[in-house]
């Protein structure tokens, strides 16, 4: 009898269960399956609990089979949400994407749900691309420019500035052309150069557009050096209405690389390619869109009331040859000439205000750095501003003094300060008084007051302490020095 007991215990331990494998099979495939299940899925956690399990017997297949399921489901919809998803969703949601795999599934239904949403709001999606991708993106970055750069044509930044008055730009001009030569505004432009950039002063608008742009933020030298770039690899139009003229459809179908690399010299060459191929495709655009309109396609365009029959046929002929230009400025007022100017990509109103100076002869004074540094020397724009007025700066100065100037000094008076201003033993930028030409002297010492310690000047902060001090305003010398200054002799 014991021994019979131990035998019925050896065969319900693990020795039995070592030998009765090969026969189990046969008798109950469907019971023995989910318990060798069972046993290799609860192997790697511990020991206690398959025996917990296959006291459950059946239900465990049944309940393992839906977890197995609904995660692999689960890890499948995760692994798609980054991509699908990355662009589309606020920053804080595409962070939530990312870190934790063991996420309860509700949280993974909800982003699965806005996964659909910026693709049927395509104005959301692009609100979020804005703010998530927006450093690889360069469109953006173009099209947020401020209309006519907060200026208003007509009106000054500082209306109750009243300076400079005419009797003030009429004796700058007199005193400075004893010195630099008497200033005549050209009664036709001269034809073009292909060695020099110049800044404007050709009859092709669009010709002037590029060449000024080419001049900004480098020497004369540089800027020629660029369009002699342009003219070398692109050449010119050598018959046609267009003849002697660059050819700038070459330049709008080339790549812009290409672009690059003929400008590459005058500086800034990867901004100004940009700039220049963007203004062409933009001129194109628009002469296309004329056509269909004087063709009787469309109405009239802007300035038509202005054109003769001829200049309508002439602007149809270059359109159809694709002789680029941007000519039907001319019909247009100088103001929204300008205003049209101002939308170009990396046209500033110093370059409007040249173009429309010297190409559309208009009267418009173009503002550089020479002629802001003497507008601040003369007291022409304000020292200090009032609460809620911009600062001043070269933009500034050119809406100020483009109302308060008379439109029969603006050519020359933009001529002379910009000769004086290169010229000048002491309104030069780089000169002071310890320079050897400071003792010759200056044409309107009585009339400027320089600011800068190596000019004789004080500092505005210095200037306000010092008028603080001495309880006196400094406009009251400011009028005792005009009213010092010599008589007109005319």
């Amino acid at each position: 009898m014991p021994r019979a007991t131990r035998s019925s215990t050896a065969k319900a331990s693990g020795q039995d269960r070592l030998s009765s494998p090969p026969a189990t099979p046969r008798t109950s495939k469907a019971a023995a399956t989910p318990k060798s299940k069972a046993r290799a899925k609860a192997t790697p956690k511990s020991n206690t609990k398959p025996a917990t399990k296959s006291e459950n017997g059946p239900r465990t297949p049944a309940s393992s089979r839906k977890r197995t399921r609904t995660a692999i489901k689960q890890e499948n919809d995760d692994g798609d949400l980054p991509h699908n998803l990355g662009t589309a969703l606020p920053t804080p949601s595409a962070e939530e994407d990312s870190p934790d795999d063991d996420a309860p599934p509700s949280k993974r239904s909800k982003r699965s749900v806005k996964k659909e949403e910026p693709v049927e709001n395509s104005a959301v999606k692009d609100e979020f691309d804005e703010e998530v991708v927006t450093a690889p993106r360069e469109t953006p970055k173009k099209t947020p420019k401020k209309a006519n750069y907060g200026l208003t044509p007509g009106i000054s930044p500082y209306p109750d500035y009243e300076h400079p008055t005419r009797e003030e730009c009429k004796e700058v001009v007199r005193l400075l052309e004893k010195v630099h030569g008497k200033v005549n505004v050209p009664k036709a432009i001269p034809p073009p150069s292909l060695d020099v950039a110049g800044c404007g002063e050709v009859p092709s608008v669009l010709d002037a557009l590029i060449r000024t742009r080419l001049s900004a933020n480098t020497t004369n030298k540089n800027s020629s050096t660029a369009f002699q770039g342009l003219v070398s690899r692109f050449g010119t139009l050598k018959e046609g209405i267009g003849k002697g003229s660059v050819d700038w459809d070459a330049v709008r179908r080339a790549p812009q690389k290409d672009v690059f690399k003929a400008i590459e010299r005058g500086g800034l060459a990867d901004r100004k390619s940009k700039d220049i191929q963007a203004i062409i495709q933009i001129a194109y655009d628009e002469n296309q869109e004329r056509k269909a309109a004087l063709e009787g396609k469309s109405g009239d365009p802007a300035g038509a009331e202005h054109a003769d029959e001829s200049e309508k046929k002439d602007e149809i002929s270059k359109a159809k040859q694709h002789v680029i230009s941007f000519d039907h400025l001319h019909l247009l007022s100088t103001e929204d000439a300008i205003a049209k100017m101002l939308t170009l990509p990396g046209i500033g109103p110093k370059t409007a205000s040249c173009v429309a100076l010297f190409c559309l002869q208009r009267p418009s004074f173009a503002v550089d750095t020479h002629v802001f540094r003497l507008c601040q020397y003369l007291g022409w724009v304000p020292k200090t501003t009032r609460k809620g007025q911009p600062k001043v700066d070269r933009n500034t100065t050119f809406s100020h003094c483009d109302v308060r100037i008379p439109d029969e000094y603006k050519y020359p008076l933009h001529y002379l300060l910009i000769r004086h201003g290169k010229t000048c033993p002491r309104c030069r930028a780089v000169t002071g008084q310890s320079s050897a030409v400071w003792d010759e002297g200056c044409p309107i010492e009585h009339l400027v007051t320089r600011h800068g310690s190596k000019k004789g000047g004080v500092s505005v902060q210095a200037r306000r302490k010092a008028k603080e001090a001495a309880g006196k305003a400094d406009d009251d010398a400011d009028e005792s020095d005009l009213s010092d200054a010599p008589e007109d002799d005319e």
